[in-house]
């Protein structure tokens, strides 16, 4: 009689104290408009190594002119015979860095509030927009060729463009060929001496090459537009920004000449990136906020914005690049991109440097702005190794 009256206390003591043990391990969620900041230390870094780390960042400012028509022109005009700017650019801030441990904001510096170009972080926010299409059932599979999905359109119309799927595209491996919004493929990153050199490229099959290019990430955000019937920009602010608490600063461009109508209605597909101009305008504080949806897999407080499934997707090397899984998520695999971090680790990157690294084993989040492209591995090795405890 009395263990079993000992039981039902014991079983009565754990019902009443489980709900506090699951409160007290949820996650925080930065309420819109403001994020806790806590010291280094109580969230495991050594404040004077972390320092160290914020310093050399500031050290290794890109050299680049923050002029952003200019770089564009001496970074891509320079060597693209049919490069131009399309779209809306501006001088960017000063480098600008955040760090998130736990949840919690332990550093800030530079502009963090400054909306500037994030050049081709933009493709992480386009894939994610293909993302909730795909747990919406909108893309049925992503092994269906593209051109299900744009009836009535001669972008896939070519015999080598037939098989182009929507996986293809989001890993950069379509070798899609033809022009979008003035721009041949073939003029992005172009390979040969000469013009008549770069058109008579050789053709991959699709799925098997892996080439960065604007052009093509332009074109999975016109079948995207197409697939949601809606400015992309719209999906993202219902979908994303507003329930992860994001500002209303940021704002995602097109080209002058990349307006469609859908439904009767005009609207504007936007850019994958920077390159020619365009592509998300977004502060610091935003990016942090869209990195952290991501290191929460997808979830935000009790809503699960973006599926689990997706992610793992998106993270899954591809058979052409073992570094690259979904525009834009650069792996780690191996450690070969930055041996300082955990081969787990993503990092959703621009020109610029702009980069949102995420760092699921030492729950670790770092946005950092225009730093040099080479130090970014010393730079994260720096915080990483200022962390003096496991994450919780």
């Amino acid at each position: 009689m009395r263990s079993r009256r000992w039981l039902s206390r014991f079983v009565l003591a754990l019902f009443l104290v489980a709900p506090l043990v699951t409160w007290a391990q949820q996650p925080y969620y930065p309420p819109s408009g403001t994020w806790d900041r806590r010291t280094p230390a109580q969230e495991g870094l050594d404040p004077a190594k972390l320092q160290q780390a914020i310093a050399f960042s500031i050290a290794h400012e890109s050299a680049h002119p923050r002029d952003m028509a200019l770089d564009l022109k001496q970074t891509f005009g320079a060597r693209e015979s049919h490069w131009k700017l399309l779209g809306p650019t501006q001088p960017r801030g000063a480098l600008t860095g955040i760090v998130v441990r736990h949840g919690y904001v332990v550093a800030a510096w530079g502009e963090p509030d400054r909306v500037d170009m994030t050049h081709s972080v933009s493709k992480t926010f386009l894939s994610t927009v293909v993302g909730l299409a795909f747990d919406r059932g909108m893309i049925r599979s992503l092994s269906d060729p593209a051109r299900d999905y744009v009836p009535g359109t001669d972008l896939f119309a070519s015999e080598h463009n037939r098989p182009i799927t929507w996986e293809h595209l989001l890993r950069q491996t379509s070798d899609w060929s033809g022009t979008l919004w003035d721009i041949p493929d073939w003029a992005d990153r172009p390979v040969g001496a000469t013009p008549a050199e770069q058109e008579q490229r050789v053709l991959h099959a699709p799925g098997s090459f892996f080439k960065y290019n604007d052009v093509r990430v332009n074109l999975l955000a016109l079948v995207t537009l197409r697939v949601w019937r809606r400015p992309l920009p719209d999906v993202l602010r219902d979908e994303i920004m507003q329930p992860i608490g994001a500002s209303a600063s940021w704002h995602w461009e097109g080209y002058e000449n990349s307006w469609v109508e859908i439904d009767g209605r005009r609207m504007q597909s936007v850019s994958g990136g920077g390159h020619f101009g365009g592509g998300m305008f977004i502060n610091a504080w935003d990016m942090a906020r869209f990195g952290y949806l991501f290191l929460r897999q997808g979830r935000w407080e009790n809503r699960q914005l973006i599926s689990e499934k997706w992610i793992s997707l998106a993270r899954t090397p591809g058979p052409a690049n073992a570094t690259y899984g979904f525009c834009n998520w650069f792996l780690n695999t191996n450690r070969q991109a930055w041996p300082a971090a955990p081969a787990s680790a993503v990092i959703f990157e621009g020109n610029g440097a702009n980069i949102v690294y995420l760092d699921w084993d030492h729950d670790l989040l770092v946005v950092v702005r225009w730093i040099d492209g080479k130090a970014i591995n010393d730079f994260l090795g720096g915080v990483i190794g200022a962390i003096t405890d496991q994450p919780r």
